[in-house]
């Protein structure tokens, strides 16, 4: 899907992203950003979720994410959402529910400058969603629009995620810090080679990053 598209849904999302007030061309200097998934980092698993009365928050993510925030970082969430594709939910409930969660963060003194998503399954999907798309991780297509539409240096950036596809997503756009942690999928030791780091879970945030 082009997720360059400007055909909108609700309150200012995007059919492939949704994101407050993107920069149109890249600013100077570039800036760090740190991109997070969502199930699993954010919030616990429970998955497919689409609901508020679903999503329970990571313990600690809060307090993370404004210390993430506070030493300069975008907050930029990265997430694959298959379930759109498999008819579980749709985009615009999708909306709706990061809308909810953004405006949780908010209460708690922190912006999420962007969240950017997948809706496509190849094997999976009902058409249109069936596609073979380059924003499902482990591809990096949503990383690469991030990075263009908010001017942020991957070499000064670090991903948070739970899969190894979360790494290789990164790895492939240039992030250079790379993170697992321990809140949401079980990982092998084989995924566990694919991080620079593993971590319990996102409020690790706290101690593991000074600068």
């Amino acid at each position: 899907m082009n997720m360059e598209t400007n055909e909108h849904i609700k309150d200012d999302v995007t059919v492939t992203e949704v994101a407050e007030n993107a920069p149109a061309t890249t600013a100077v200097p570039l800036r760090k950003a740190v991109f997070l998934d969502r199930d699993g980092v954010i919030n616990i698993d429970h998955g497919y979720l689409h609901q508020p009365e679903q999503f329970d928050f990571i313990d600690g993510v809060f307090e993370a994410c404004r210390h993430l925030q506070n030493l300069g970082y975008l907050l930029i969430v990265v997430t694959n959402q298959s379930g759109i594709a498999r008819g579980y939910y749709t985009e615009h409930q999708f909306a709706l529910l990061t809308s909810w969660m953004k405006q949780q963060f908010a209460a708690q003194g922190v912006k999420i400058d962007g969240v950017y998503y997948c809706p496509h399954h190849l094997e999976k999907g009902d058409n249109p969603y069936n596609i073979d798309c380059d924003c499902r991780k482990p591809r990096p297509g949503m990383f690469n629009q991030a990075i263009r539409e908010y001017g942020i240096d991957p070499a000064q950036s670090m991903m948070l995620g739970d899969k190894a596809a979360d790494m290789q997503a990164a790895a492939a756009a240039g992030v250079t810090r790379k993170v697992l942690v321990l809140s949401g999928q079980a990982l092998s030791d084989e995924d566990k080679q694919q991080a620079d780091e593993v971590w319990p879970s996102i409020h690790t945030a706290l101690t593991a990053v000074e600068n």
